[in-house]
């Protein structure tokens, strides 16, 4: 499954678009997930760095399960975590952007 895709790409607010906006009424366009762990990825803003898809820097939140903290994850990032089974990472394709307040 790919991770994100282009229409996602073009949709997906550039980095500090949200910024000021408060945190409740922050949108979250896509949710990954480990489906052999706790953790979640909720994305607020992201965009391609040097002009390479799999670079591409987000910022939301990630909840662990226990801890829930905003900041800085690629793409990258996400191909290479697995759970405790070692599933990869997936995109929730039944996910529609929401606010964060929402979750």
């Amino acid at each position: 499954m790919k991770l994100i895709t282009k229409k996602q790409l073009e949709q997906l607010p550039k980095l500090y678009a949200s910024e000021s906006t408060q945190l409740d009424d922050k949108k979250v366009w896509i949710k990954y997930f480990t489906p052999d762990s706790s953790y979640t990825w909720y994305v607020i803003e992201g965009e391609v760095t040097q002009n390479r898809e799999d670079l591409t820097l987000f910022f939301g939140l990630v909840d662990s399960g226990t801890d829930r903290e905003l900041g800085y994850f690629t793409l990258k990032q996400l191909l290479e975590v697995r759970g405790k089974l070692g599933l990869p990472v997936e995109r929730d394709l039944s996910f529609k952007p929401k606010l964060i307040k929402d979750l």
